[in-house]
């Protein structure tokens, strides 16, 4: 697969051909660590490269950061900071504390960076049991990390968006806190996310979610990784207002969901679970708990193959 974001531009020189080759073959995620080899991750197998040294990393952050780290010096706080295309860095090292939480980051040893790709529709199969009629039922996509929460949301909101399903398009305004979804650049999406979206980018998800409440009159507020306290709070209140919200969580399944303080009127939950092989299997539930779908999707070369459906409750 061509690597069309460029990441390989922000590895050192040493390694760029290395990687670049393995970016054919679905790549995942790069792990560097100082004194280590380089890990390629993909769906099913990891593959070891050269070693690296703490010098190669500090000319990748260099690289990254486009060489001014206090550019994303807050970002890394977080654990990680997000570079163009949407690319996820994930960050572990030295770090400073006070009262407050962690302060500094420095010496950084180690880092993961989740490779962003966009794959159009994957969620295609599923939007006849996301849609209520013209609008959509509210829906909080969950899975582990790494698994594919990001990459489903993304191509939802393309399909409400463009009205790429055959029913109304939807005003969907979205909030991206780590630039993931819509990897905007100078305030733009470079991933397509359809005709009759916003986006509010690098902005911390309660407050764009009511930002945006406000501002342009949405159908539909999709934002990623929910789980804070006031995340959930501002959901509700989206809610309340009649918006209908499509989110992310992170969990495993519906025993997991029911220990979480979610708010009411969410309809859908959609699960993914990834195996060793790097099948994806959907499964979507109703707010009663009812299977309504289940579905294996394999992706470990990013070639859609065909929906095998299982059996089934189909009732809404």
């Amino acid at each position: 697969m061509e690597d069309k974001m460029g990441i390989t531009e922000y590895l050192p020189q040493k390694i760029r051909s290395e990687a670049e080759k393995y970016m054919t073959y679905g790549l995942e995620e790069i792990r560097v660590r100082a004194g280590k080899q380089v890990e390629y991750i993909f769906a099913d197998h990891i593959c070891r490269g050269i070693y690296i040294g703490r010098n190669d990393i500090e000319e990748m952050i260099n690289y990254l950061s486009d060489y001014s780290f206090h550019a994303i010096s807050q970002q890394l706080l977080a654990g990680f900071f997000t570079v163009e295309g949407g690319h996820r860095v994930g960050i572990a090292g030295q770090t400073g504390c006070g009262q407050k939480g962690i302060t500094s980051v420095t010496d950084i040893a180690s880092l993961n960076i989740r490779i962003a790709r966009q794959i159009k529709g994957v969620a295609m199969p599923f939007m006849r049991h996301i849609r209520d009629g013209d609008s959509i039922y509210n829906t909080f996509i969950v899975s582990k990390p790494g698994d594919g929460k990001t990459t489903l949301l993304r191509d939802c909101i393309r399909i409400l968006s463009d009205g790429g399903d055959g029913k109304r398009r939807l005003k969907v305004a979205v909030v991206d806190e780590r630039s993931e979804i819509g990897a905007c650049f100078h305030g733009v999406a470079q991933n397509d996310l359809g005709a009759s979206s916003d986006v509010m980018d690098n902005c911390p998800k309660a407050y764009g979610m009511r930002m945006l409440l406000r501002s342009m009159s949405p159908d539909v507020i999709a934002v990623d990784e929910l789980g804070g306290e006031d995340d959930l709070c501002a959901v509700n209140q989206i809610i309340n207002c009649g918006i209908h919200i499509l989110g992310t969580l992170h969990g495993r399944d519906m025993d997991d969901i029911d220990m979480k303080k979610l708010p009411g009127g969410i309809g859908r939950f959609v699960f993914i679970e990834k195996n060793k092989k790097g099948e994806r299997q959907y499964s979507i539930y109703d707010k009663d708990c009812r299977l309504l779908h289940s579905a294996v999707w394999n992706c470990g070369n990013y070639k859609c193959m065909e929906m095998q459906e299982k059996p089934g409750n189909t009732s809404a």
